[in-house]
């Protein structure tokens, strides 16, 4: 019988052809785990029916009041400047007693202050004003 030398580091040399897998599957497991937590978490909410909302055509009436604030904070009853609030006011209210009562349009440059166009939302609520509405600019079509 003949005896097998074996040499010390023989096992070392040999190639290993398999890829190790284990690492790969802790880490999809570790994926796992985070994705089943944080999932629920971002689909929840409180169930609330939302309002449906487009934009329509302006009626124009000849009863409607329309005010203009510029990014100054000049307001125009229309075409002609209103110098201070109370005197706002007092032309809202005379329009709030009138039957029908006619809408109020606020056409606000973009660039003016918040301040200017609440004082304007602010007298029309003091003086009775039903129906308020903001004039805005239709986006462009095309794209």
């Amino acid at each position: 019988m003949a005896k097998k030398k074996h040499r010390a580091g023989a096992d070392e040399d040999e190639v290993v052809s398999a890829i190790n897998t284990t690492p790969l599957v802790d880490v999809m497991l570790v994926l796992l785990i985070i994705f089943l937590i944080t999932i629920p978490v971002v689909i929840q909410s409180i169930p609330v029916q939302l309002p449906t909302e487009t934009n329509q055509p302006t009626q124009t009436k000849p009863e409607n009041v329309l005010i203009s604030v510029n990014r100054d904070g000049d307001v125009f009853w229309n075409q002609q400047l209103i110098t201070d609030s109370k005197g706002l006011f007092e032309k809202l209210k005379v329009e709030a007693v009138k039957l029908p009562q006619p809408e109020v349009h606020i056409r606000g440059d973009r660039d003016a202050r918040y301040e200017s166009i609440g004082k304007v939302v602010y007298a029309c609520q003091r003086a009775g004003i039903l129906k308020l509405g903001f004039i805005t600019q239709p986006a462009p079509r095309g794209g």
